[in-house]
């Protein structure tokens, strides 16, 4: 089932008076200036929010399909979403852990609840491979007389 809105245009902060807007990000802010144009509402300086744009209940807050988006800070809210998965997509709290994020989406799989903010599981890193260690012989009497002439022959110089 596909919702249908109503369309609005973009209500944002005109840029009249400057050469280049792109440093004015796109977002509405409501105008105060005594003399603003947009505020007096003057045709050409476009649109501002009314009611009048305002959707009706019955399809407001949901999603074009049709499901309703609720926002779950822990596991005791998602366990209370558990009995109608079909009419709900869950959004994870922005605040969550990566650990706590990914237990909440193992229940949220297995009670078949859909996210709509999901985060990839990491992947495990490659383990490096340890060098094989050769076999290591007992120290001989040669070898510590080789290592003490080496040792002799550097204090002489």
């Amino acid at each position: 089932m596909k919702i249908s809105k109503k369309n609005h245009p973009r209500f944002v902060v005109p840029g009249y008076g400057t050469k280049n807007r792109s440093r004015i990000p796109d977002r509405w802010r409501k105008q105060r200036g005594t003399d603003n144009k947009k505020r007096v509402a003057l045709s050409g300086y476009g649109a501002t929010p009314h009611i009048g744009y305002r959707n009706s209940d019955s399809v407001r807050f949901l999603r074009a399909d049709g499901s309703r988006e609720v926002l779950v800070h822990n596991h005791n809210e998602l366990m209370a979403l558990t009995s109608n998965p079909k009419e709900i997509v869950v959004v994870l709290a922005h605040d969550l852990s990566r650990r706590k994020r990914l237990e909440m989406q193992g229940v949220a799989d297995k009670f078949k609840l859909r996210i709509a903010n999901r985060t990839k599981a990491p992947e495990p890193k490659p383990q490096k491979k340890a060098p094989a260690k050769a076999e290591q012989k007992k120290p001989d009497a040669t070898d510590a007389k080789k290592e003490a002439a080496q040792g002799a022959g550097e204090k002489k110089v």
